[in-house]
Order: structure tokens, then C-alpha cells, then sequence
């Protein structure tokens, strides 16, 4: 699988190489800027890529951009932020294009190599994988919208729903069965006014898509 990072910080990019690299990954480019980026990109075609939030010169959003660009001239471009920050009008514009292979990790929060490894595989398959503080800052600021018609209980199904997991595991970290899973995810997608389509990750974007969007 053939990766691309954006990461000024050497260190970090040379640990991720060294990681990915004896995990069977093939580490085509690694860049410090986001013009540097999105020409790897366009010369390696990769499988997914890896791109930090604030790179050169100015170390505000640069990367966040850089992989917006990368992604509309590349439809379907596998990205995973890795960042300690989370830019939350961006991120919501990153994940709400519909086209998944998305997801936003904070480098703080990753505490193990196995997850983070799972993570981009998911990516890179198309799925959609998110930081829960992400999610919930997502939400704080559209805390105004119909979100905020649901219940406790509707939030924490829709915040493990963002993460990628299925009904099954839904069901077991709140310990309820799977019937008031579904029951509860219909509700969320009505109080939302979305169509109940509870298929993979397409329910995450359509959830996040429409929170992006308000």
C-alpha cells in the first residue's frame, strides 16, 4: 500500500516511515509543505496519505487545504489528518464531500501503534474514521441545529457512528442490544431529516455532511 505523508516535524515523519515501513506499507514520499504535498500526490498516486493540519510557512492551516485541494483533483484521496489541533470548519469540509477514505486522529490521542495502523487501513479502504474529541467539537459548534433535538442516549450513538463502529459494537459499549441501536439510529436520521440509510460509512458522511453544513 503505497502512502504519502505531509509532516514538517522530521522526527514524527521518519517514526511514521519506520512504523508504516515494517507494517508492509510503501512510504513513496514524504513532504514538509503543502505544495510539496500535493505534488507527490499527483506524481505517486497513493493508496492514502497522511497530512498534519499546520504546515510551512505559516503553520495555520496549510495542510487542512492542501489535502481539500488533493482530494477535489483526485477524487476519493485517501487522507488521514494527524494533527494536534482540530480545525473544526475544515475538518467538517473534509469529511462531508460524500466520497469517504477520510479521518482525523490527534496526534495526543493516539496511544497505540496498532489502532493508528487499523485506522489508515480503514481509511485507505474508504472508510471514515474519527478522533471522539473531534466529533465533539463538531457538535459543540453546531450545538444550535437539530442536533441539539437529541436525546443523550442519540448522542452517544451518533458520536460512535462518526467512529466507524457497526451496530454490533455500538451495542456493546452501551450496553443495549442491537434492535434499540437501529431504533435509536432511525431516530437520529429523522430528528436530522436524512433519509435511514444504515449502510457502512455513508451514514457517518450523511450525519456529518449535514452538521458541516448548517
Amino acid at each position: 500500500m503505497r502512502v504519502v505523508i505531509a509532516e514538517d516535524n522530521v522526527l514524527l515523519s521518519s517514526g511514521l516511515e519506520l512504523l508504516l515501513t515494517a507494517r508492509g506499507f510503501d512510504v513513496v514520499a514524504i513532504t514538509q509543505d503543502a505544495p510539496g504535498f500535493v505534488t507527490a500526490v499527483a506524481e505517486h498516486h497513493p493508496d492514502v496519505t497522511i497530512v498534519d493540519v499546520r504546515l510551512p510557512p505559516t503553520f495555520r492551516d496549510e495542510g487542512i487545504h492542501a489535502a481539500l485541494h488533493a482530494r477535489r483533483r483526485h477524487p476519493g484521496l485517501p487522507v488521514l489528518v494527524l494533527s494536534q489541533y482540530v480545525e473544526q470548519q475544515y475538518a467538517g469540509e473534509l469529511i462531508s464531500d460524500g466520497r469517504g477514505g477520510v479521518g482525523y486522529l490527534l496526534k495526543d490521542r493516539v496511544s497505540r501503534v496498532s489502532e493508528f495502523v487499523d485506522a489508515l487501513r480503514r481509511v485507505a479502504d474508504g472508510g471514515t474514521v474519527m478522533d471522539p474529541e473531534v466529533i465533539a467539537q463538531l457538535l459543540t459548534r453546531h450545538a444550535h441545529d437539530p442536533i441539539a433535538d437529541l436525546t443523550p442516549r442519540e448522542r452517544q450513538v451518533l458520536a460512535l457512528m462518526a467512529e466507524g463502529k457497526d451496530n454490533s459494537t455500538i451495542a456493546a459499549r452501551l450496553v443495549i442490544t442491537e434492535n434499540a441501536v437501529h431504533k435509536h439510529i432511525g431516530n437520529i436520521f429523522a430528528k436530522l431529516g436524512l433519509s435511514p440509510d444504515d449502510s457502512g460509512h455513508r451514514r457517518v458522511l450523511a450525519v456529518l455532511k449535514y452538521l458541516s453544513s448548517q
